[in-house]
């Protein structure tokens, strides 16, 4: 529960970058310019519907699918180059996938105010404690027809600067308008994983929690963490989007966390 923000010396580190729903790499602009600055390696991808991903949101259907961008840069990531996985918000269920398919690549699994559960929606609990309450901010599109469940889902523009960025400067949340797009909610709902190695439980995890965040709640926040308790909890008191609120802040910590387990 303490918050580090010391100047360190660090060697350098690969940090992958997941964003969460409706997002896109372009989310982590100041957090890539700012590691890269620091003489790190930064890759962030758009998942499949998502960022400048061509694919229609309203057609990926499997979490499968909608990851695919995620598992294949891991990959190809040679065995000895461990990296510094990064998820944000619905992010985190990517970050769960790779931890099950690629946890011998991982130096450490960050969690920023991210859905943190062992093994994905698999039970009533995690859906519980893991999936934000927006059904009254969001609206659904239903690209199977309107009698069929709503395929993807995202907040109502107006609400977006008021409820995930209402710390963050006027202009990201500006960016951001422009450029969410709806979030493949179907394949979001077959997120489910299934441990296959040892090497899972191995992995170390650190979940940064954000006290002002309006959309995955504090109170979620803890229940994650109690529920899968991780190797470290550091609190930023911002919203649900550090990368725009305080990337500076944001900075130091993974820079901090990536010495601590990876350096």
């Amino acid at each position: 529960m303490e918050n580090f923000c010391q100047d360190h010396q660090y060697g350098k580190f690969h940090f992958v970058l997941i964003h969460g729903a409706g997002h896109g790499a372009w989310c982590w602009y100041k957090l890539i310019h700012l590691l890269r600055n620091s003489g790190h390696k930064v890759t962030a991808m758009d998942l499949t519907g998502s960022g400048l991903n061509s694919v229609d949101p309203d057609s990926v259907t499997s979490f499968e699918d909608y990851d695919m961008p995620l598992m294949s840069i891991l990959s190809e990531i040679p065995y000895s180059q461990k990296v510094v996985l990064v998820g944000h918000s619905a992010g985190g269920l990517s970050l769960s996938h790779a931890i099950h398919v690629f946890g011998h690549k991982i130096a450490v699994a960050v969690y920023i105010a991210a859905t943190m559960l062992s093994h994905g929606l698999c039970t009533d609990q995690d859906i519980q404690q893991g999936v934000p309450d927006l059904l009254k901010v969001s609206e659904f599109y239903h690209g199977l027809g309107s009698e069929q469940p709503p395929t993807s889902a995202m907040i109502h523009r107006e609400l977006q600067q008021e409820i995930l960025y209402q710390l963050s400067p006027p202009e990201d949340a500006a960016l951001a308008s422009l450029l969410i797009r709806p979030t493949p909610l179907l394949a979001l709902q077959t997120a489910k994983f299934i441990a296959t190695s040892e090497q899972f439980m191995k992995v170390p995890r650190v979940y940064i929690k954000t006290l002002q965040d309006k959309i995955v709640s504090l109170d979620k926040q803890e229940a994650m963490i109690k529920m899968w308790p991780p190797d470290k909890v550091i609190s930023m008191d911002t919203d649900h989007s550090p990368f725009f609120s305080s990337p500076l802040e944001l900075h130091r910590n993974l820079l901090y966390i990536a010495q601590l387990f990876a350096g």
